[in-house]
């Protein structure tokens, strides 16, 4: 992934005004993320438990989701739907998606299973190990799950604006 501004990012949002992502933290560390083993942008909002935001490359720019989820999360082993890494005591939770255009303003919502961390690009390059030490399917090529990973968010932003 490329590196994202500041601009960028608050520019991205498909799933909420531009008011609420005028507003919404933005991490301060942008210069120093591992961009090069980045697929999407992840981040938690320290001031709001339970806020979370992905920002994914999409043809010549970049597409934005807001997130909510519970904090805490169960204390049971679980699997990320993005990464297939298995996470213990939390490390796997809903994040839910607010649908963009009317069936949001409807309040329609869409969630998906993933890595509490949003750090599932660095686990599927073994740049970053979760609590139990291992992937579902550690055999996997690392090329063949890079793609997963792509097409698995994709899929979920899709599935935020239908």
């Amino acid at each position: 992934m490329e590196p994202v501004t500041e601009r960028e990012i608050r520019a991205a949002f498909v799933n909420c005004s531009k008011g609420d992502a005028k507003r919404l933290s933005v991490p301060a560390d942008l210069a120093d993320r591992p961009w090069d083993d980045l697929d999407f942008l992840g981040w938690s909002d320290p001031g709001l438990p339970g806020r979370a935001y992905l920002v994914l490359p999409e043809g010549d720019g970049y597409a934005g989701i807001a997130l909510r989820h519970e904090t805490g999360g169960p204390r049971r082993s679980q699997m990320c739907t993005i990464c297939s890494t298995t996470h213990t005591s939390g490390g796997v939770v809903l994040m839910t998606a607010r649908k963009a255009g009317e069936s949001g303003r409807r309040g329609n919502t869409t969630g998906t299973y993933m890595c509490a961390d949003l750090c599932c690009s660095l686990y599927v390059r073994r740049k970053k190990t979760p609590a139990l030490g291992r992937a579902y399917r550690d055999d996997f090529d690392p090329d063949d799950r890079i793609r997963q990973v792509r097409e698995n968010v994709t899929a979920f932003l899709g599935r935020v604006r239908s």
